[in-house]
């Protein structure tokens, strides 16, 4: 037996790696078994084996993982096949399990698994810009963090500095965001951090349910270290360092502990562009809880307060763009459903402080504008508004926004998006 031990031993330490830059077929944690390009290689001394990071073809870089030798079949895949040419094709992937999916299945599967444009289908500047960012963020070996009582598998890469960056797990205080390489730091850092609540002002409040606004400029470090955290969820946001132009609402639960971090959302103080959001986050464990709806709600009551019009700045991630456009259908038919006689786009921008550009592809997707005279023109009657209220899609965000709650005033400025003379101090 020994003897068999030994020999089992000295095959693993001599197995050879599989080529970097070739495609195999790698089973995922959901059993699914796609074709998956190995981006790197490595020796993980504790299991006396190879790990792989891998990508899988066609779909969003948030699914790259390190997977151990024993997910990766032993011959290389064709990736030349006719039946793997078009990435537009989610569902031929998922074939190769010979595997029944339910249509619920099916959808959760789509939402989760945006798949990406190739670069055929971009415009050259943005495919050059992009090949340099997937050049640049390709391996990400940060595979998990705890912050509060949540350890969360990580989505993508985060430039953290030096051998942080590193490490396969960081530990966050969820009060400070320092973070830590060893758990006997962390637990030190938790024993001695006086912060139970983000730097700022806190300007809402509903039940266990706070917001605050911290200034980066008076709060560089912790504003950093924020950003640091959000990169490891969100795919194109580039913003780690220069954070003194923003300004973050940092949404939070609280209970008698202190107050617990949900997501977030940063704002230029001054954007050239009317950007009333530059990124926004929830994190995964507070996801599908309402809270993204939430944050949207709040940037652009912000906005009605400012007397302007918003939009976030783009691109939105995927998820990002499920939940604005379920956000603004939600609002717009809430205003349509009661409304009697006629509503212009104008109309419907300035009492929403959404764009009219972002109104009109949100009513083009629920077929309610029309391009009539060289302008566009609502068109809509009760019983597709009340199609469209009972469907599937039109959900009542679980929160909204208490404006009794909201304790805040908007700073005196000019902007593109103006909609009137900005309320004084």
């Amino acid at each position: 037996d020994k003897t068999n031990g030994d020999n089992e031993d000295s095959e693993s330490m001599e197995e050879q790696p599989l080529d970097v830059g070739e495609h195999y077929l790698v089973r995922m944690t959901t059993d699914d078994w796609l074709p998956a390009e190995i981006i790197e290689a490595r020796f993980n001394d504790q299991e006396k084996c190879y790990e792989y990071y891998v990508h899988y073809e066609g779909y969003n870089r948030r699914l790259d993982e390190w997977v151990p030798r024993g997910r990766i079949m032993n011959s290389r895949f064709d990736m030349s096949e006719q039946q793997w040419k078009n990435s537009d094709k989610p569902i031929d992937l998922m074939e190769v399990t010979n595997r029944k999916i339910t249509r619920n299945q099916k959808r959760r599967h789509d939402e989760i698994n945006h798949i990406q444009k190739t670069y055929a289908e971009m415009d050259p500047t943005t495919a050059a810009l992009e090949k340099e960012h997937e050049a640049i963020t390709k391996v990400k070996y940060i595979d998990r963090i705890q912050i509060g009582r949540y350890e969360i598998d990580t989505w993508y890469f985060s430039p953290y500095p030096d051998e942080y960056g590193k490490q396969s797990k960081l530990w966050i205080c969820e009060y400070c965001l320092k973070y830590c390489k060893f758990e006997s730091t962390y637990w030190n850092h938790l024993s001695l951090c006086k912060m139970r609540q983000p730097p700022g002002n806190e300007i809402y409040r509903k039940g266990t349910i706070s917001i605050w606004e911290t200034d980066a400029s008076q709060h560089k470090l912790y504003c950093q270290n924020l950003c640091l955290l959000a990169k490891l969820f969100l795919d194109h946001k580039t913003l780690y360092f220069d954070v003194e132009p923003f300004l973050f609402y940092i949404l939070c639960e609280v209970d008698m502990e202190g107050a617990h971090l949900v997501g977030y959302f940063s704002k230029e103080k001054e954007s050239p562009d009317g950007n009333n959001v530059a990124c926004i986050l929830t994190l995964p464990p507070y996801q599908r809880r309402g809270y993204g709806k939430l944050l949207i709600a709040f940037s652009y009551e912000l906005s009605k307060l400012e007397q302007v019009v918003g939009s976030p700045e783009k691109p939105l991630s995927d998820l990002g763009k499920l939940s604005y456009r379920s956000y603004w259908s939600w609002v717009l038919l809430d205003i349509l459903r009661d409304f009697r006689g006629s509503v212009s786009i104008k109309d419907l921008s300035e009492m929403t402080s959404i764009t009219q550009t972002d109104i009109i592809s949100t009513l083009q997707s629920m077929n309610m504008v029309k391009y009539w005279k060289g302008q566009h023109v609502i068109c809509v009657t009760p019983k597709l508004v009340d199609e469209h209220i009972r469907s599937a899609q039109f959900k009542k965000p679980r929160y909204t926004v208490d404006s009794r709650s909201l304790l805040w005033q908007p700073p005196m400025k000019k902007s593109k998006g103006k909609l009137g003379t900005a309320r004084s101090k």
